[in-house]
């Protein structure tokens, strides 16, 4: 097996998030909500579930189905055992094999190996077991980018790593499939978030630990002049009638089963036995 290539620079990701001190996050929350919506409607009674995230103090304790409530194992419980490592989801190695439920929220969009954490998740799940994923979706902030990369390009003379590759909803199936899970839906909420001017922006993504996490980041400072001519081109391209600003928030949804002789499978090729023409009625 080829090692996957190191893109994130996880220590940092780490750090910017302990420095957040549990202090709220919109987003999260955002996609916690939309988690109990989905949940809601599934006719299955979860025994053993599992929700995993970077930040364990935003993930939510219970949830509710169709056929009941859901208590989710917490996080800390498995953080106990012997530190980070039983969570992180490049060494994912949880204590049972047989949950019925994981639900991954926000770890996608920064795993070096997102095959390998899918497998993973698979692999520990109970036949006929849900994975549920939520991560952010390839067109989120892409009015910052434009921003920056335009402001890159006018003080620096060219382009500077900013933009974390992002799973793209089409190529997100064929990875449900290539970890093994049967039954793979993808599907992509979309939201646009508005703020009174571009630096509000900016605070907001420090505050909540999601400035540049790529391990090819340039490390230099950005100096004032770089940010406030990044603030101004944003103004200029992505502002309402109202003066403020919009930016795009797209969250990308995963869901798949472990593999179990009782789900549907697709007929053999050849097996038909009506006609497309019988079914539409014969034209001729």
């Amino acid at each position: 097996m080829t090692t996957p290539p190191l893109v994130f620079d996880r220590p940092r990701i780490a750090a910017n998030l302990a420095r957040r001190n549990g202090a709220p996050d919109f987003i999260t929350d955002l996609v916690v909500a939309d988690l109990a919506d989905r949940l809601v409607p599934i006719t299955r009674r979860f025994e053993r579930a599992l929700v995993l995230g970077p930040d364990p103090r935003l993930l939510p304790q219970m949830a509710q189905s169709a056929n009941g409530p859901i208590a989710f194992t917490p996080m800390s419980t498995l953080l106990a055992v012997d530190g980070f490592a039983h969570a992180d989801p490049e060494h994912l190695m949880l204590p049972h094999t047989d949950y019925d439920l994981i639900v991954s929220l926000l770890d996608l969009q920064t795993v070096n190996d997102v095959p390998g954490f899918l497998d993973r998740l698979r692999r520990h799940l109970a036949p006929d077991g849900l994975l549920l994923a939520a991560a952010i979706g390839g067109k989120t902030l892409t009015e910052l980018r434009d921003a920056f990369l335009a402001a890159d390009v006018e003080i620096l003379g060219g382009v500077s790593p900013r933009v974390a590759p992002m799973i793209d909803v089409r190529d997100a199936g064929a990875l449900l499939q290539r970890a093994g899970f049967a039954l793979p839906v993808a599907d992509l909420e979309t939201h646009t978030v508005r703020y009174g001017s571009p630096l509000a922006l900016f605070d907001e993504l420090r505050g909540l630990g999601a400035t540049n996490p790529l391990l090819a980041r340039d490390t230099r400072l950005v100096t004032p002049r770089h940010l406030m001519r990044a603030a101004e081109l944003y103004a200029e391209r992505f502002s309402d009638a109202d003066g403020r600003v919009r930016a795009t928030l797209e969250i990308l949804w995963l869901s798949g089963w472990a593999p179990h002789e009782s789900q549907q499978k697709p007929l053999r090729p050849g097996s038909a036995t009506t006609s497309l023409r019988e079914a539409l009625g014969d034209k001729s």
